[in-house]
């Protein structure tokens, strides 16, 4: 059996989310825009999704507004904010470690003509508040800094943003993509006095195709699409039904956070020993990381990819070696970081789950150890 430990990438989706899916494409098809009988039920199924995703999120379910996904739903935050607030100002502040939607979309901003303050974090990815404080001004009017940085799991002080912006008499907005978040910690917008928060499907067991967007109750952002009523606009198009009724039963099925975590974290522990055996070995990810996502050096002569390879062709164990949306390429995070071009090059991301077991580190560490004994660093 295959050993997967990809999960920052995608999870397995849970049985609930799979029945969600299976009852909206076989039994509850109907078009949810649609007056009769099919549509009204298809449209209470999108309800309670709704529903379900705002209770984990502490808010009201008129301030979820569902996309295709994390990237999307990005994408929409960012254009939307800084298109909707640019008579206020021109600033934006991120940080260097975003997700490529994120990034990519605030270079496309820079050409509308934004300024931009890209944060530098330090050798294991963390961001300070101090960063923030220095980089807000009263000309900022957007802000978006991850919860947690998919790569090495390092957790940016996004609690600490609303005050700032304060202080600073700025009028951003101010988005957080909760991706590799939501499902692992307690995620409140109002609590971390986000105003648009990103959340997605898969990473929490549930199907592909489908995030959601949270946009607190009285912040104005400009749609991307046009052409509909649905979403209220703000995202026009038929509902992909199946795939948000998946992401409500999989919300519904997310265990208590608090004792998911202490598992986690005791694997993570474990995994961090057991690693630490096979020599040369380096984490690139702190102590204070998300338990969830452990990044590693690994001493041999061979480029993290070829090591994946290896991986999963001989040993059956899948792993990564950074966000899957880079699609191999070196990792933007990891050189940010200042690792070096060796250990940027030739390290590789474990990521686990509720699924995740010790059997499945053990396996990890077996064919890491024989590999870094058959192919030793030059």
């Amino acid at each position: 059996m295959a050993v997967y430990l990809d999960n920052s990438a995608t999870t397995r989706p849970c049985r609930e989310a799979v029945e969600a899916v299976r009852v909206m494409l076989e039994e509850n098809y109907g078009n949810p825009s649609s007056l009769h009988g099919a549509g009204i039920e298809a449209a209470k199924a999108l309800i309670k999704a709704r529903q379900s995703i705002a209770d984990k999120l502490g808010c009201e379910k008129d301030e979820i507004y569902f996309t295709s996904g994390g990237t999307e739903a990005n994408n929409l935050a960012l254009f939307g904010a800084a298109r909707a607030n640019g008579r206020r100002g021109n600033r934006i502040v991120t940080t260097a470690i975003e997700h490529e939607s994120v990034i990519q979309s605030i270079d496309e901003l820079e050409k509308e003509g934004f300024e931009t303050v890209r944060l530098e974090p330090d050798r294991y990815g963390n961001i300070t508040a101090a960063q923030l404080e220095e980089a807000v001004n009263k000309q900022t009017v957007l802000i978006s800094v991850m919860y947690i940085n998919n790569e090495v799991g390092s957790v940016l002080p996004v609690d600490k943003i609303r005050k700032i912006c304060e202080r600073a008499g700025a009028p951003a907005l101010i988005h957080t993509d909760c991706v590799q978040a939501f499902g692992k910690v307690d995620v409140r917008p109002k609590k971390l006095g986000a105003d648009l928060v990103t959340v997605t499907a898969h990473k929490i067991h549930g199907p592909k195709g489908c995030g959601a967007l949270y946009v607190r109750k009285g912040v104005r952002i400009l749609p991307r699409t046009f052409g509909g009523e649905q979403e209220k606009r703000l995202r026009p198009g038929t509902e992909a039904s199946p795939l948000i009724a998946g992401f409500g039963a999989a919300a519904d099925a997310l265990p208590d956070l608090k004792e998911q975590s202490e598992k986690i974290s005791a694997l993570n522990a474990y995994a961090r020993a057991s690693l630490s055996k096979i020599d040369g070995v380096a984490f690139n990810s702190g102590e204070s990381a998300s338990p969830y996502i452990l990044n590693l050096y690994v001493p041999t002569f061979m480029r993290s990819q070829t090591v994946i390879q290896e991986l999963s062709a001989n040993y059956g164990i899948y792993v990564s070696s950074g966000s899957a949306c880079a699609k191999g390429k070196r990792s933007h995070v990891l050189t940010a970081m200042r690792l070096g071009g060796e250990t940027v090059d030739k390290s590789i991301r474990v990521s686990f789950s509720r699924f995740s077991t010790m059997d499945d580190v053990d396996a990890l560490c077996a064919a890491l150890t024989e590999i870094t004994k058959k192919y030793p660093r030059n």
